[in-house]
């Protein structure tokens, strides 16, 4: 029979439970102060120490602290005890009336709060403001943009492509395939300024305008490396050269599974009838709207940042040059990009945001 000091009862009444139920559900709620509350719900059904520091997973000594702390001083007794130095200026209470307010409303003359705003709605220093959005990771300035697929396979299509990323079949190489269409050919209407102490590059606001290409790319998700071509047009002709570039480069023993978007160019009928006459090619389609399950467009967006977005080129062939020695370079030293997500994860992201919202489709 175990022996140990027996524990002191433990009674919640009504407002004690609501209490620590809100802070265990509210998001603003710190995690320390949520968990010490979810130890004091659970001693309250008269569960062990043991227990509950196993499903917490914490310390027996912690479960233990805290639940002698409320029997002690009640709800008063889980909150933090003042510290050594300079007493805080700002409560738990104004520090709370700041988030709330951040996540739940929005000043009349703006669609989003600034330090300046919320400082003259809440009577704080904006310095206080900005610390109290840091300590809570809370940057109303920011917005990210995002499309929710509503292709009917969307699953499938998911485990699919995220199987040949994780699990790649033997035997086989996968490549992720797109074009970036429409590249310009820009050059500034005087010369660049460049770079000096206390000054940064300058360029003028316009540019002349020199053509364009599109760039079709396969990246080898195991190596890293990229099979490019340039064209000057993007049709069905084009992708199917491509396609004929991709035939010659890869060892004839190995299957090839192709990951690409529906565009038109990619289901026409000679390229339908090519992929017939080679049965190795596998054509893997992302959902609608879900470049992102793409790799190379990851490789796309650095050769735009590396190589591209601050270039000035005076023809379309200086463009396309520039672009082959970026390939070039990317195969001297090859650095394949690690896909992480499994189909679950991301099919579970995808379903907890359906949950948030109404008329999401799904």
């Amino acid at each position: 029979m175990p022996i140990g000091r027996p524990l002191a009862p433990l009674a919640l009444t009504d407002t004690d439970r609501t209490t620590l139920e809100q802070w265990t559900r509210r998001r603003t709620t710190s995690q320390a102060l949520a968990l010490r509350a979810r130890i004091v719900l659970r001693a309250a059904t008269g569960q062990s120490n043991t227990v509950t520091a196993r499903e917490l997973r914490v310390t027996k000594a912690t479960v233990g602290k805290w639940r002698s702390r409320f029997v002690r001083d009640g709800l008063q007794g889980l909150l933090d005890e003042p510290r050594p130095g300079v007493p805080r200026q700002i409560s738990d209470v104004q520090v709370e009336a700041v988030i709330t307010r951040t996540l739940e409303s929005a000043p009349r003359d703006a669609t989003h709060w600034s330090t300046r705003s919320m400082a003259t709605a809440t009577g704080l220093s904006q310095s206080a403001i900005s610390r109290i959005w840091r300590a809570f990771a809370l940057q109303p300035h920011r917005v990210e943009t995002f499309k929710l697929s509503k292709d009917p396979l969307f699953i499938d299509k998911v485990r699919d492509i995220v199987g040949l990323y994780l699990h790649p079949p033997d035997r086989a190489l996968v490549l992720s395939v797109d074009e970036k269409s429409q590249i310009q050919a820009l050059d500034r209407t005087a010369p660049i300024l460049p770079l000096r102490p206390g000054q940064v590059e300058r360029r003028t606001h316009d540019y002349v305008r020199h053509g364009t290409t599109s760039l079709f790319a396969a990246l080898d998700v195991a190596t890293g490396k990229v099979i490019g071509q340039c064209h000057r047009r993007h049709r069905s002709v084009e992708f199917l050269l491509f396609l004929k570039t991709i035939e010659a480069q890869v060892p004839d023993d190995l299957a090839v599974h192709c990951i690409l978007d529906n565009y038109g160019t990619h289901k026409t009928l000679q390229v339908r009838r090519w992929l017939a006459a080679h049965p190795r090619f596998h054509l893997h389609f992302t959902p609608t709207s879900a470049s992102w399950l793409n790799l190379v467009e990851r490789w796309f967006a650095m050769l735009t940042d590396k190589q591209i977005k601050r270039g000035a080129h005076r023809s379309t062939r200086a463009l396309e040059a520039a672009i082959r020695e970026y390939v070039t370079l990317t195969n001297e030293s090859p650095r394949p990009f690690v896909w992480t997500k499994t189909a679950d994860q991301i099919l579970a992201s995808v379903a907890r945001y359906c949950q948030r919202i109404s008329d999401s489709g799904h």
